[in-house]
C-alpha cells in the first residue's frame, strides 16, 4: 500500500521559516521524481517545487530563492524548506509522486501575524 505522509505545517509569522517533510512507503522512492504542491483557499492547486531522482530541482517563480526542495533516499523522504514566508504562502501543502496519482493528505501552513 502506497502512503505519502506530510508533516511540519503550522502557524508562523511573516518572515519566518518552516520545514515540511513527506515520508513515503510502498514505493521504490529512488526511481521517482517528487513534487510539492499547494492549494490556497478558493484557489486551484499549484505546483511549488519538484526534484528528480538525480536531485535536479525546479521552483515556481513565486517561491524561487525562498524555498528549497531536497530528498533523503535513505529515509524515503522529501523535504521543503520554506524561508522568508509571506502571508500569500498560506495554503495546504501536498506531496506528490510525480507522474502518478500518489498524493499525501496535506499539511496546513498559515503565515500570519
Amino acid at each position: 500500500q502506497v502512503q505519502l505522509v506530510e508533516s511540519g505545517g503550522g502557524l508562523v509569522q511573516p518572515g519566518g521559516s518552516l520545514r515540511l517533510s513527506c515520508t513515503t512507503s510502498g514505493i521504490i522512492f529512488t526511481i521517482y521524481g517528487m513534487g510539492w504542491y499547494r492549494q490556497a483557499p478558493g484557489k486551484q492547486r499549484e505546483l511549488v517545487a519538484t526534484i528528480t531522482p538525480d536531485r535536479d530541482t525546479n521552483y515556481a517563480d513565486s517561491v524561487k530563492g525562498r524555498f528549497t526542495i531536497s530528498r533523503d533516499n535513505a529515509k524515503n523522504t522529501v523535504y521543503l524548506q520554506m524561508d522568508s514566508l509571506k502571508p500569500e504562502d498560506t495554503a495546504v501543502y501536498y506531496c506528490n509522486c510525480l507522474r502518478t496519482n500518489y498524493w499525501g493528505k496535506g499539511t496546513l501552513v498559515t503565515v500570519s501575524s
